[in-house]
């Protein structure tokens, strides 16, 4: 299976908003491009994401909305499912996410398809950086640029996956 896994695209200044409104922070024009940018980098690689999973806040929202059409622009990805999840957020838990993959994981295991699946995670920092630990290895905690992905082929019987690459709207310019 693969698992990409992605901050949200440039949003706002934090220090226009009281804390209590981070929630609600947009994207900026910068941020929109990027995420435009990695949706077309992501169809290139991919033709296999069958859900996107997504934290409830505005900036991420948005960025998942950019991506899945940019993705379902192909033919045969019209039926990519997306979700929120309220636990995928800055502070959320990795180990709680990691379970829920995996859980999605087994309930995947009983649909047969030809094709590997895929799965985009569309988060924030701190928590996009634990989670590339928490499913490779406790070393492994990069620090993602806006709109980076970071791709792990994960291996569904061991729970444990391998990093493929990370790339960053920067490295496609």
């Amino acid at each position: 299976m693969q698992i990409f896994i992605m901050r949200h695209g440039e949003a706002q200044a934090i220090s226009s908003f009281q804390p209590q409104s981070d929630f609600h922070r947009t994207l900026t024009k910068q941020g929109q491009l990027e995420a435009q940018l990695m949706g077309k980098w992501l169809l290139n690689i991919t033709k296999n994401i069958q859900e996107i999973f997504m934290s409830p806040y505005d900036r991420a929202q948005q960025t998942a909305a950019i991506m899945l059409s940019s993705l379902q622009s192909a033919e045969h990805n019209a039926h990519i499912a997306s979700s929120t999840l309220d636990f995928i957020t800055p502070s959320g838990s990795a180990k709680q996410v990691h379970d829920y993959i995996d859980g999605y994981c087994a309930q995947m295991s009983g649909e047969s398809t030809k094709e590997p699946h895929a799965v985009l995670i569309v988060s924030h920092m701190p928590l996009v950086s634990y989670l590339v630990a928490e499913l490779t290895t406790p070393e492994n905690a990069p620090i993602f640029a806006t709109a980076a992905i970071i791709e792990i082929d994960y291996d569904v019987t061991r729970m444990t996956g391998e990093v493929v690459r990370l790339i960053s709207p920067l490295d496609l310019c």
